[in-house]
């Protein structure tokens, strides 16, 4: 598998911005989007190491389904906690409004070697083209280059 750019947002509108952005300058990376935090996790287990870069949103919505039953989708910390667990290989952005869990899920990546940033969102998804584009796009350039934002120098690609 080619090397790749995981993003955990459920939002469609936030989905399609990210898109957009990431498919002008990045289009020879594919980029899987996940809505829940089990299906993000499912992929890294078995593709982390051809990870590029990861955005991880931390409050998700519930999923209704078809007979009105509600699924958890898990949160962006569950995707944090197993992270934690590896040895950390790749920048991270956390794009989440809620300041309090986003800055413990940066903690929480920073005790364990992880690069990270943060991206506030606001005004709907204007911030995904100014902010959140800027951090991505220096996540993927870095990591190619084998530099780490805010890290120093860590081999990316073997």
């Amino acid at each position: 598998m080619p090397l790749c750019v995981v993003i955990l947002e459920d939002n469609e509108d936030r989905r399609a911005a990210m898109e957009e952005c990431l498919s002008d300058r990045f289009a020879q990376y594919p980029r899987r989007y996940f809505a829940t935090a089990a299906e993000t996790i499912e992929h890294l287990r078995e593709n982390l190491d051809n990870t590029l870069a990861i955005a991880l949103d931390h409050d998700l919505e519930f999923i209704e389904q078809a007979d009105g039953c509600l699924i958890d989708p898990g949160s962006g910390r569950d995707v944090v906690e197993y992270l934690v667990g590896r040895t950390a290989s790749c920048p991270i952005v956390v794009h989440s409004s809620n300041s309090h869990a986003a800055i413990g899920m940066i903690e929480r990546l920073r005790e364990h070697d992880w690069s990270t940033r943060r991206v506030v969102p606001y005004d709907d998804v204007a911030w995904i083209p100014r902010e959140w584009f800027r951090a991505m796009r220096d996540a993927i350039v870095g990591a190619v280059a084998g530099v780490a934002p805010g890290r120093g120098i860590r081999p990316r690609l073997k």
